[in-house]
């Protein structure tokens, strides 16, 4: 019998290949594209994904070996600094690693603990992960798009 972290991981690993089977098709051309009039980029995009699952790790699933400067929170728009391929693919590739094996130690009562953020107030683990696999299907759709019409 699955536990609730197996069902949780299967869960958002499904979601999060909205985003991770678009990586084999972006450009180095392509991380400088915006829908306008949007103004954050497909580099911007991909590392906003990466900052927001190492966040995660840290502040909601309690990693305290992450170390994170989520340049993409912080700053809210996008600067255009986010243009090397193989630094945001290894990034994104390090956030799922680090939140993955937070993810993988939580027990069944684990995902009941009330966890409170200043970004989404008081919610279970459960319900925060939740908005991880929304964060990243929302912000994959964004990437298709821009890829689509631009």
């Amino acid at each position: 019998m699955k536990t609730k972290t197996d069902i949780f991981l299967e869960l958002w690993i499904e979601a999060r290949t909205r985003f991770t089977n678009q990586l084999a098709n972006i450009t180095a051309a392509d991380l400088e594209k915006k829908l306008l009039p949007s103004q954050n980029s497909i580099g911007f995009l991909m590392r906003h994904i990466g900052d927001v699952e190492l966040l995660f790790a840290k502040n909601v699933f309690g990693d305290s070996t992450v170390k994170v400067t989520a340049k993409t929170v912080i700053d809210k728009y996008d600067t255009g600094e986010w243009t090397n391929l193989e630094e945001l693919k290894a990034y994104v590739s390090k956030s799922f690693e680090t939140l993955q094996t937070i993810v993988e130690k939580q027990k069944d009562e684990d995902w009941e603990t009330v966890i409170t953020t200043k970004e989404f107030g008081a919610k279970t683990k459960a319900e925060a992960f939740g908005r991880i696999v929304s964060h990243t299907a929302y912000h994959a759709g964004q990437l298709a798009l821009i890829q689509k019409y631009c």
